[in-house]
């Protein structure tokens, strides 16, 4: 009798762990790879790619995934701008999205893109967005499935809504929270980048005429908050990643970078995973930078020559 009850609560438990699993898989902002490839093939599921590289997507990709090109697909190619909800709403039914549908966004460089993506859709009220932790860095080392071929699918029949303006930090914002400290102010570049010592990273085409970071702006770049393996940390050390910085979310947060994508994965994890509530600056230093007579904070001191 004793063994029957043992096997029974054993199996009530392992049910119950099952459940809690999946649970946490289809509540939390991410999935994983394995997860991904189970579910390729669910008409609910729609997986799309938003990498920086031009032809990454074409050399292969996650089978029926769809390619949207950050910028063209997901910004005003005219005024520098986030994409229309006229447009993005065109888009969102090309890719096959409806209400119910899960969307996964993934892509290089450690998601960077895909999280801008994800901060778009986060702004058009789309529901049931994650990344795919790791994005295609994971993917290709675990040696998952690539393909080719470019997905066909139905035409969606979302309604977007409105742009949701507290996810968006423009510049007066940035210089209001810097002078009356009403937030705190995330650079997410590399030290070099926040110090003044250098304008951008190597190869970098948008430029500033002034080097630093905005006075009363704290530093932590963006790949602190990664593994290796290009996953994103555990909930509880990006915690107490943060919280040594000074970055508990008491205070509304705003997170930049240079152009607004890099920001965009420290604002996936800061609101997503650790439930703050963040604004992401996608003008960044390239605005802010070139923008007449706003102070800055350059410690190296270094000065544009023209060049």
């Amino acid at each position: 009798m004793k063994s029957i009850i043992a096997t029974t609560l054993a199996m009530g438990l392992g049910a119950v762990a099952l459940a809690t699993a999946s649970f946490a898989q289809g509540s939390s902002p991410l999935v994983n790879g394995e997860w991904l490839e189970k579910n390729l093939n669910d008409p609910k599921v729609r997986v799309v790619e938003v990498s920086v590289e031009p032809g990454v997507y074409e050399r292969g990709h996650i089978p029926g995934a769809q390619n949207v090109v950050w910028h063209t697909d997901l910004v005003d190619t005219v005024t520098r701008d986030i994409a229309s909800k006229e447009k993005f709403q065109e888009l969102t039914r090309k890719l096959g999205v409806d209400q119910d549908t899960t969307v996964v966004l993934y892509g290089d460089n450690n998601n960077w893109f895909a999280a801008w993506g994800a901060w778009v859709f986060d702004v058009y009220g789309v529901k049931n967005v994650k990344l795919l932790d790791g994005g295609r860095k994971k993917w290709e080392a675990d040696k998952r499935p690539l393909d080719t071929r470019n997905a066909s699918v139905q035409p969606g029949k979302l309604t977007v809504s409105e742009p949701n303006q507290k996810l968006r930090a423009r510049l007066a914002d940035i210089r209001a929270a810097s002078d009356s400290k009403n937030a705190t102010i995330v650079d997410i570049r590399s030290a070099d980048e926040y110090s003044g010592k250098i304008f951008a990273p190597p190869g970098s085409q948008e430029l500033t005429v002034r080097a630093g970071h905005v006075p009363g702006a704290l530093n932590v770049p963006w790949g602190r908050a990664v593994s290796e393996d290009g996953t994103f940390k555990s909930a509880d050390e990006l915690k107490k990643l943060y919280a040594a910085a000074g970055i508990d979310g008491s205070k509304p947060i705003i997170v930049y970078c240079r152009i607004g994508e890099r920001s965009s994965h420290t604002w996936f994890l800061l609101s997503k995973i650790l439930g703050y509530d963040v604004k992401n600056d996608d003008g960044s230093w390239t605005e802010y930078g070139n923008s007449v007579g706003v102070p800055v904070v350059n410690v190296a001191g270094t000065v544009w020559s023209g060049k």
